[in-house]
């Protein structure tokens, strides 16, 4: 059985009506959708700035970190020379400190023999942003004979 020639026009014309309804995207979702993207690129955009920040505090450190190996090369002298005291300088524009004091600040040293005394080394580097490295250490003097 075969239909009609009106009847398969207007299911056509029904087909093409529904199809035209539902094709293309409604405001919403179109707004649904911006919003969306707009929240993405923002915490891309948040992610990267927080990267950037890392990046460069890394990278301060790791200047502060050279300036205090290079303090620490000029300033503390060879150990045959090194004696209690306080030296300075600049480097770059980080300011550096090297103290030199007897281990234990205050104590009383026995009466020894040994020919070795321990001081401490105290090396302070300043950076021109104002982040500040401390780095102790001992060292082994030779007792100066008498």
């Amino acid at each position: 059985m075969t239909r009609p020639s009106t009847d398969r026009r207007n299911d056509r014309q029904a087909d093409s009506q529904a199809d035209r309804q539902d094709a293309g995207f409604t405001i919403i979702e179109v707004l649904v959708a911006l919003a969306l993207v707009a929240v993405v690129i923002v915490a891309i955009g948040s992610l990267m700035a927080t990267n950037v920040r890392g990046v460069r505090s890394f990278e301060q450190h790791a200047a502060l970190m050279q300036a205090a190996r290079t303090a620490m090369t000029a300033g503390i002298a060879p150990r045959a020379e090194l004696r209690p005291g306080t030296s300075s300088g600049q480097i770059d524009g980080y300011r550096w400190t090297v103290d030199v004091t007897p281990l234990g600040g205050q104590w009383a040293e026995p009466p020894t023999d040994a020919p070795w005394f321990p001081q401490l080394v105290r090396v302070r580097v300043k950076s021109p942003s104002g982040a500040v490295s401390d780095i102790r250490t001992v060292r082994l003097i030779q007792r100066p004979t008498e």
